[in-house]
């Protein structure tokens, strides 16, 4: 067994940029033991990791998220480096084995410790659910035991933010006994978690060394121009009776609701409504559930007392109506939240969470009477999705005719759909890969070259049957078993044995890249991530479950660069079944909407920029009925038909910036354009100022004349002329003097809200680097901001490192946005000309407010940037008092989001 590399091991091709730029860097990098890389779907981190581990040389233990990912580990390294279709004997796939390389899976490494026993080959998926915890400390030490006999010295982990809390451990204890070299690789790091969380994650990385980012590898023409694209449907009619059956009948629940006595009893008489001043400290803790109360109270004709307003520091405070948003939380709170309180209605509460349930309103305990599953169910897999992808199939196979190489990405099999008869005319009534390959395999009138890949199904063209014979006698498999499709034999089954295994992927691949296959459908589980075939150039995915990272890594596969074809572009398909019932369009609409935030992309409008979101899509604003939707989807498609302009557009994009920046977005709320809004208050301010002077100037003339009237005498009726007259003049000045002070306050609230942000980022900025957060000198940041033509305020950090930009932009969204119960409140004071002022409360970020003396530092950050303002702590009975003030003027609106994070190449 060797205890180094070959010497003669040597990668094929010349490095890309910024793998050479790392490289050359690597000794820097490696200064504290760790080399942290983030780079994206397609820039070859695979390799760049191999490497490193060779300039290393030490054994080494890699690892991977999936089986697959772990297979592509040593097919890369065995192709590239040792540039051979046979695997040495000193690589190992089995952590209970090692040897000088060995390749594993992080739930492999959790298995072992812990004595739970896994067949590895079934393993597909991501990690999504835990195994049951063993006292298995001895079985840990094993491992390591066998780990130090191989003298493990580098260790590379690969997209470790798939790890759940069980598998950190197990980790964990591999590092601290080994104390390797790590080499720590994403595509997706955590930003978005808990500080706590963060710190786990960079104590296994180390600090973020290297950062690339989509743009900067299509710059180096790594990853090829491309664009996503959204193809809608609606539900076909039995989808939407069924989706109009469910929302009735929540509807009718609704109101039920509403009238059950007992329900209003049990809250009538709990202890926060009946003594709101006794609880004081559990209604400041428990707002959303007191809030509710409140209203479900009022909405069904019940007065809400006085004293209860003074709780909530506003007598003049107008009550939220009730709406589905409140009724899920008020009944969460009735049925799970307060058992003491409510323990003499358990028999009303458990017939009503088998009604909840049986009308499809809970699931898990979860209260859900706006984003029902069953609705989603019949949206994200609704069989009109795959009228949707064969209309696609044939515009790109018009398009591209034989160059065209699409794959068809689906979370399930359906084997169901697949028969051992000579007529398969079964209904299509699921998405799947089967369904998708029958859907296009009776309408292919254009003979196109469809096949399927799944771990249990592979199906491929009668044409494509020596090329596949051929490929795998490269891989020494002789021995194919195939069969005709029994009701079309323009397609051949192959059976699967256990050379073809381990190898079918790679086979089928190279059988696609030649062309022999145009059109591939395969499950996102054997294909979505990690897998490659450059030729790909366009990409439906059909899938609807999984994460924002399964995702983006599934819309990787398409937007590789392919060798020998510079031209290559790459088109990306999203599926949506809009729900015309609901004014956002539906569930289905609103997770692509999130899913967006992951994809980076340039803009389809004529306002060229490269940005995350689909925003940049420009869709339009109502899609309910058909004729909307179908000049949605001719706009995309005479959009995708333009494949030579997008390289085109890219470059433009490209050449406005040269990195993507992560910044605080604060929409303008207004429903008009932000400059029409500021000038028409600023209009309105002048000619309502200049009623309030005409209007005083008249009562002034009116006393005037009386006065005079008086001195020479009375005439008959002229008071009664001068009464009307000064009765006209004080409407005057009450009418536009209301409205003079209002616009006058919008005015001031809209003249420039990008210097509030600007300023308020130099405060958060002095504060984070005084508590260490940020280490970066303040000579090399800056705080930058500005606001769109649509009112759009944007803001970030300019310089530092990528952790820096992260917590800076995370913590600045926690100030901005709603307030939710953070340990300190600053209340910003202002005013206009001293005639004008008003609050505003924002809450202290959780990183800064976690002591005092941060807070005060941060208060007199406040004072010296932004303005006035006062410190508030919130764990004090008066510091409730005016969080829970801050928080119940957000009532109305706390359900909408309002403050995103967003990507723009600057």
């Amino acid at each position: 067994m060797p205890n180094t590399f070959p010497s003669n091991i040597e990668f094929k091709y010349p490095w890309r940029k910024y793998q050479n730029r790392v490289l050359q860097e690597l000794q820097q990098h490696l200064d504290d033991n760790h080399l942290h890389v983030i780079a994206p779907p397609g820039s070859g981190k695979t390799i760049l990791g191999i490497e490193v581990a060779i300039r290393l040389n030490k054994p080494t233990l890699i690892f991977a998220p999936t089986i697959a990912i772990r297979n592509q580990w040593i097919q890369r390294f065995c192709d590239l480096f040792l540039q051979t279709d046979h695997t040495p004997d000193w690589i190992s796939r089995d952590i209970k084995n090692p040897k000088f390389l060995t390749v594993t899976t992080y739930q492999a490494l959790h298995a072992a410790c812990t004595g739970n026993r896994i067949d590895q080959e079934d393993i597909e998926e991501e990690f999504e659910n835990d195994i049951p915890e063993s006292n298995s400390k001895n079985n840990a030490e094993e491992i390591i035991a066998l780990l130090k006999t191989q003298n493990i010295g580098t260790l590379v982990v690969d997209e470790a933010h798939h790890l759940k809390n069980e598998w950190w451990k197990s980790l964990t204890i591999i590092k601290d006994a080994l104390q390797p070299t790590i080499v720590g690789l994403t595509a997706t790091p955590p930003y978005d978690v808990s500080p706590l969380e963060w710190h786990r994650y960079i104590e296994l990385n180390g600090p973020v060394d290297a950062e690339i980012s989509v743009p900067e590898l299509v710059v180096e023409e790594d990853l090829c121009p491309h664009q996503d694209y959204i193809f809608f449907s609606r539900p076909t009619l039995e989808e939407s009776r069924k989706i109009n059956e469910y929302r009735r009948r929540i509807h009718r629940l609704y109101e039920e609701l509403q009238t059950d006595e007992t329900l209003i009893k049990a809250l009538e008489q709990h202890p926060i409504y009946q003594n709101p001043n006794e609880h004081l400290d559990w209604i400041y803790n428990n707002l959303e559930y007191y809030s509710s109360t409140l209203i479900f109270l009022n909405a069904v004709g019940i007065d809400v007392s006085e004293n209860h307003l003074e709780v909530i520091g506003d007598k003049k405070f107008e009550i939220p109506d009730l709406s589905y948003e409140w009724i899920e939380i008020l009944l969460t709170f009735y049925l799970y939240k307060d058992q003491d309180n409510f323990s003499s209605f358990i028999e009303h509460q458990e017939k009503l969470i088998s009604k909840l349930k049986r009308n499809g309103a809970m699931e898990r305990r979860n209260v859900n009477f706006i984003h029902q599953r069953k609705i989603n169910r019949h949206l994200s897999s609704s069989i009109s999705k795959l009228k949707s992808i064969h209309q696609i199939v044939d515009f790109e196979y018009d398009s591209l005719r034989q160059d065209l190489r699409m794959v068809i990405l689906t979370d399930y099999i359906r084997k169901e759909f697949l028969l051992n008869e000579s007529q398969n005319n079964l209904p299509l009534t699921k998405i799947g890969v089967i369904p998708i390959f029958e859907q296009l395999r009776r309408s292919n009138h254009q003979n196109k070259k469809i096949g399927v890949l799944t771990g249990s199904v592979i199906i491929i063209p009668v044409s494509a049957k020596t090329g596949f014979k051929r490929i795998s006698n490269q891989y020494g498999i002789n021995n194919i078993s195939t069969s005709l499709l029994p009701y079309d034999e323009r397609y051949v089954i192959i059976n699967s044995n256990n050379q073809l295994k381990h190898n079918i992927v790679h086979i089928i691949t190279q059988v696609f890249q030649e062309g022999d296959i145009e059109v591939l459908i395969g499950t996102k589980s054997l294909l979505g991530e990690g897998w490659d075939a450059p030729a790909i150039n366009a990409l439906i995915l059909a899938s609807f479950v999984g994460s924002y990272v399964q995702s983006n890594q599934m819309r990787g596969r398409a937007i590789r660069t392919e060798q020998k074809n510079n031209d290559k572009t790459g088109n990306i398909w999203h599926l949506v079944c809009i729900d015309p019932s609901v004014a956002d369009g539906g569930d289905d609409m609103q997770l692509l909407k999130r899913r967006f935030k992951a994809f980076v992309g340039v803009s389809l409008d004529d306002q060229i920029n490269i940005e995350n979101g689909i925003e940049r899509l420009n869709l339009p604003l109502n899609l309910h009925n058909e004729q909307d939707i179908n000049l949605a989807n001719e706009r995309m498609l005479a959009k995708a038909k333009q494949r030579e302009l997008l390289k085109e557009k890219w470059q433009i994009a490209l050449e406005k910036g040269e990195i993507l920046i992560e910044e605080i977005k604060i929409p303008f709320a207004g429903k008009q354009n932000y400059k029409t809004v500021k000038s028409l208050y600023y209009n309105r301010t002048i000619k309502y100022f200049l009623a309030i002077l005409g209007s005083a100037l008249l009562s002034f003339a009116g006393e005037v004349f009386e006065a005079f009237l008086k001195m020479v005498n009375n005439f008959n009726n002229v008071e009664d002329v001068l009464q009307w007259l000064l009765y006209i003049s004080m409407i005057g000045i009450v009418t536009f003097g209301s409205l003079g002070f209002k616009t006058l306050r919008m005015y001031i609230k809209y003249r420039d809200i990008a210097k509030d942000a600007h300023h308020i980022g130099e405060a958060l900025l002095a504060s984070l680097i005084k508590i260490e957060i940020i280490q970066t000198p303040i000579s090399k940041l800056k705080v930058v901001s500005e606001v769109d033509r649509f009112g759009a305020i944007y803001c970030h950090l300019e310089g530092g490192t990528t952790y820096d930009k992260s917590v800076f932009i995370k913590s600045l969204q926690e100030i901005v946005g709603s307030v939710d119960n953070p340990r300190y409140l600053i209340i910003r004071k202002s005013s206009f000309l001293k005639i004008i002022s008003q609050k505003d409360y924002h809450s202290v970020p959780d990183i800064i407010g976690r002591k005092k003396k941060f807070a005060s530092f941060f208060e007199s950050q406040w004072r010296k940037y932004v303005g006035s303002c006062q410190l508030i702590y919130t764990r004090t009975i008066e510091g409730r008092k005016l969080l829970l003030k801050s928080k119940i003027h957000s009532l109305a609106s706390q359900f909408e989001e309002k403050i995103e994070r967003v990507n723009k190449w600057r």
